[in-house]
């Protein structure tokens, strides 16, 4: 009974906290169809791990939503097309991704200290084939899947 009412003390009410979620998901899962639904599954999962390595960091936003929609960030939150997926597969991909890196990858990851994130702790992506961002050139890349390269602040050498 006190975790219950703990949990409506810190959130209000449950049903507020399960919406909430449900919009973290949703947000994600949109940024991983937008972002990578011709990528291998891998690739996805690594776009998923950047969206959650930013909502982690002290320099962007601290929800999933307010990462994806932050200004200029990810190409498809600002081209002008409609944001609504229309290929049903790659949807369904892109949402068991997004729920399995929110809920499970996420807690792996901090449990082992990061050391199974596959992008290494990555913040950025792009892909060379549609971009050749001059950012790029001050960041350090961490790995290459599919059509995209994943990139960290470099590290200072002491």
């Amino acid at each position: 009974m006190r975790t219950v009412v703990f949990f409506l003390l810190v959130f209000g009410s449950i049903g507020a906290y399960a919406s909430t979620a449900k919009e973290e998901l949703q947000c994600l899962a949109m940024n991983v169809y937008h972002e990578a639904r011709g990528e291998p599954v891998e690739g996805q999962v690594a776009v998923a791990l950047v969206t959650m390595n930013r909502v982690a960091a002290k320099n962007y936003p601290n929800t999933v939503c307010k990462v994806v929609w932050q200004r200029r960030q990810f190409s498809w939150t600002h081209d002008g097309r409609s944001d609504r997926p229309n290929d049903k597969k790659s949807w369904e991909q892109a949402r068991k991704i997004a729920n399995f890196v929110y809920n499970k990858y996420t807690s792996l990851k901090s449990m082992s200290a990061g050391a199974i994130d596959i992008t290494k702790g990555a913040l950025h992506y792009y892909a060379p084939k549609h971009a050749d961002p001059y950012w790029a050139d001050y960041k350090e890349i961490t790995r290459e899947i599919g059509g995209h390269v994943f990139l960290r602040a470099k590290k200072h050498k002491s």
